[in-house]
């Protein structure tokens, strides 16, 4: 039974790590941004993440960059980067 606001998907933060390398440029690796323009994602609520990696997918959310970013991944792998920075120290 799965609960109201988690995410589905075993998530597997270390494949998320790995995922992550193309977020790094505008995120950072460790999930803290140097550019004013993208946000810190380190800490972050998990499911928060997951919801607006899902909505830049499908558009719901807009920005160039993260709808290009967003549009190839799998919920896996959304559900992945979410495990991976929402674990790391803000």
């Amino acid at each position: 039974m799965a609960v109201a606001g988690a995410p589905a998907l075993a998530a597997d933060a270390q494949a998320g790590k790995a995922r992550a390398l193309q977020c790094q440029a505008c995120h950072g690796l460790d999930g803290k941004s140097k550019l004013p323009e993208a946000p810190h994602l380190a800490g972050q609520n998990e499911t928060y993440l997951v919801k607006a990696l899902k909505d830049y997918k499908t558009g719901a959310r807009k920005d160039e960059m993260m709808n290009l970013m967003a549009k190839p991944l799998t919920d896996k792998d959304i559900a992945n980067l979410a495990a991976f920075y929402s674990g790391l120290k803000p």
